[in-house]
């Protein structure tokens, strides 16, 4: 995939001044948060079939393909630090190259941080599917934030995992361009994003070429995560993401998704490898 690297090396250097300020002093709080006690948030207990099924990290001990999450997490916490970042979009060229696993397992990595909590934002709102890495059929949430105004502590979910509480996608909807660059939805992103200063909010958009969600919403983010698929992802459509996305906000890198896969199965993390290129 080095169509990938030298892409997002075109990018940057296209980007050169035109990259956005830091929204926020660099850095987060240095002491360890306080240990939370989830009362009013929805808690679901997952399975061990539902970890293995899922491909979620916290049924890994160890090996690479928990090292490969770690290590991206490593790369992201240092951009936003440096930059003073808070609010990660993942996205992909196209549909099925792994963007909702990646922003499901690097948010339950960053969760591991003790330094930082962390909310997974479904806004893939025409296909939310989130709520599945879980083992749920279904979940109210953003859309029925947005459209129906219940509130957000009736709606997040903590899934036993440390840190790290989501917000479904909710019920699908057909105008999720227009609902996601609506003025009611800046102003979610704003309160969350100020509301817990040691809080990490990444949201699961949708693919980037397919509709005009991601180009709407972006403004409302700090940077971008780029997953593509070894063997799916034409270097065609990675130029026309990073043409679409060219001085509209920062490139964390790309997440090489199935590198060298022969075996699905979690037994086999090194077919499961990341890589990333920031």
């Amino acid at each position: 995939m080095e169509y990938l690297q030298q892409a997002l090396e075109r990018f940057k250097q296209q980007q050169g001044s035109e990259e956005a300020p830091p929204r926020r002093p660099a850095g987060f709080p240095s002491p360890v948060p306080p240990a939370i006690v989830y009362t009013a948030t929805k808690t679901v207990e997952l399975t061990d079939h539902t970890v293995r099924a899922q491909r979620l990290i916290t049924g890994c001990e160890g090996g690479p393909f928990l090292d490969a999450y770690k290590l991206l997490r490593t790369q992201v916490v240092q951009q936003c630090r440096q930059k003073g970042w808070n609010v990660v979009g993942v996205t992909s060229p196209t549909s099925h190259e792994g963007k909702t696993l990646t922003a499901v397992n690097l948010s339950v990595a960053l969760a591991m941080d003790l330094t930082h909590t962390v909310l997974l934002v479904d806004a893939d709102m025409r296909r939310p599917g989130v709520h599945q890495a879980f083992g749920m059929d279904s979940a109210p949430g953003l859309a029925e934030h947005l459209f129906d105004n219940v509130p957000l502590e009736r709606l997040l979910v903590h899934p036993g995992i440390g840190r790290f509480v989501f917000l479904p996608g909710g019920r699908g909807i057909r105008n999720s361009a227009e609902a996601l660059a609506s003025p009611r939805m800046a102003g979610l992103v704003e309160e969350l994003r100020h509301r817990y200063p040691a809080r990490l909010l990444v949201f699961d958009l949708p693919p980037l070429l397919s509709r005009a969600d991601v180009l709407g919403f972006v403004p409302h983010i700090d940077a971008l995560l780029l997953v593509v698929e070894e063997g799916r992802t034409a270097s065609t459509d990675v130029k026309r993401a990073m043409g679409l996305l060219k001085g509209s906000v920062p490139i964390l890198g790309g997440v090489l998704n199935k590198s060298g896969r022969a075996d699905m199965t979690p037994g086999r993390a090194k077919d499961l490898l990341l890589s990333y290129s920031g």
